[in-house]
């Protein structure tokens, strides 16, 4: 008996009868794209035979932004706010990436001052700890551990008051901006944070001892989802997966940008190549990642009232903001500058604003170490206002090449195991 439902009805017979011949039983499921373990609008087109998995296909494109080509349409700042709704839970390594560049075509890389440097690897490295506890929590409630969410979660919600207090927003920052960062962190920070770690550092613990020699936990991920180091170089998988099959390729280490080579951190890994090795990595590297916070901590310190924006006016968007009665603008002090002293500063203000500035004809490539993996942003400038061309190589797309390769052969239940190590944001594939 053979039941089907919507489709063309010819590749449905044809389906029908090269099953009969071949004299078996197959199932297509579709796993997605509504499905809570898809880490988004996701589909996954399985074929079972009982509980085996004998092909797995990804189908994406459910989401829709189109964020490259809107990006042609609006000025180089404006592209950040585009640019950090992609992979919504680590927007300021989007953001960081593509104002290093636009900065490198300017020619003002080095132009960005230090402390501007500095916030950025905070904040980024603030983000890597949020982005890798939403990956451990949410893994953990798809296997049925809900009080791994419950903890991940509220751990990420003390880095998102961190984030918050800097850039007057959760997500979706857009507080990184060409020539540096929109205004210097808050005199409270220091002590914020240093408040902040000791509890992140102690869920990090209770998502290990949940987690890490629980017999059911390890029953679940040990050697699922095995991808080799010779499977990851074919498919171009790169970050924690990578790393747990024994190559400690760490775009911080290999191509240091923004002073990564001076900060003092290790790169862990592993060479069991499966689910749960890449569980322990990502703890790892949430401890790795606030050994640098803490080093960014002691540089802020040093370079307080510091500026945080390139000196070139022509560039260097928006003014000096502040937090104010009405939420966070520009400051008293400017806009009575240009409102009633100086004529001159009210037209450069607007031209910049509406029109903004113009970067010179070329092109760049630049990459950053996100916590899925390689960042890569490749940008395109005709000489104008707006880029003509903006493209990003985002992790979570190169690397769902290998759920096929993860998961053909095993059970139903390890494609959520293996789907979750990965650690896909539909927002960067979709982007």
């Amino acid at each position: 008996m053979f039941e089907a439902s919507g489709g063309d009805w010819s590749e449905i017979a044809d389906s029908i009868a090269e099953a009969a011949a071949l004299g078996e039983e197959r199932i297509v499921v579709n796993m997605g794209p509504q499905h809570p373990s898809t880490h988004g609008v996701l589909r996954l087109m399985l074929e079972i035979d009982g509980e085996t998995v004998r092909e797995a296909r990804c189908g994406i494109g459910y989401l829709h932004t189109g964020i490259e080509k809107n990006m042609e349409f609006r000025t180089w700042t404006q592209g950040v706010t585009f640019c950090t709704r992609m992979d919504y839970l680590a927007p300021l390594f989007q953001e960081s990436a593509y104002c290093m560049g636009v900065e490198k075509i300017l020619g003002i890389t080095d132009d960005v001052p230090e402390r501007a440097q500095v916030i950025r690897v905070l904040m980024m490295e603030l983000n890597r700890v949020s982005s890798h506890l939403v990956c451990l929590g949410t893994g953990g409630n798809e296997m049925g551990a809900t009080t791994v969410m419950t903890l991940g979660f509220t751990a990420r919600e003390e880095i998102l008051r961190i984030l918050e207090a800097v850039s007057g927003l959760r997500m979706n920052h857009a507080y990184v901006r060409p020539g540096g960062v929109a205004q210097d962190v808050p005199d409270t920070l220091d002590a914020q944070v240093r408040d902040a770690l000791p509890r992140i550092r102690g869920y990090l613990g209770q998502l290990g001892d949940l987690m890490l020699a629980n017999p059911i936990f390890k029953a679940r991920l040990v050697g699922v989802g095995h991808l080799s180091l010779a499977g990851c170089m074919a498919l171009g998988v790169t970050g924690p997966v990578l790393r747990s099959a024994g190559l400690p390729y760490d775009v911080r280490k290999a191509a240091p940008y923004g002073g990564y080579e001076t900060y003092d951190f290790d790169v862990p890994t592993s060479t069991d190549a499966d689910c749960y090795s890449r569980v322990v990595l990502r703890i790892e590297e949430c401890y790795q990642s606030l050994r640098i916070v803490e080093q960014c901590l002691e540089r802020l310190s040093a370079s307080t009232g510091a500026p945080v924006m390139v000196a070139d006016k022509k560039i260097a968007w928006p003014a000096q903001l502040a937090i104010g009665s009405d939420g966070q603008g520009n400051s008293l002090d400017h806009i009575r500058e240009i409102m009633g002293t100086s004529m001159e500063a009210l037209i450069h203000h607007f031209k910049l604003v509406t029109e903004g500035f113009r970067v010179p004809v070329g092109q760049s490539w630049t990459t950053v170490e996100h916590p899925r993996g390689e960042l890569g942003v490749h940008l395109v400038s005709d000489g104008g206002t707006r880029p003509y061309r903006a493209h990003f190589r985002d992790p979570s797309f190169n690397n769902l090449q290998a759920v096929a390769a993860m998961c053909e052969g095993g059970q139903v239940a390890d494609v959520v195991v293996a789907v979750a190590s990965l650690d896909p944001v539909l927002g960067g594939v979709d982007r």
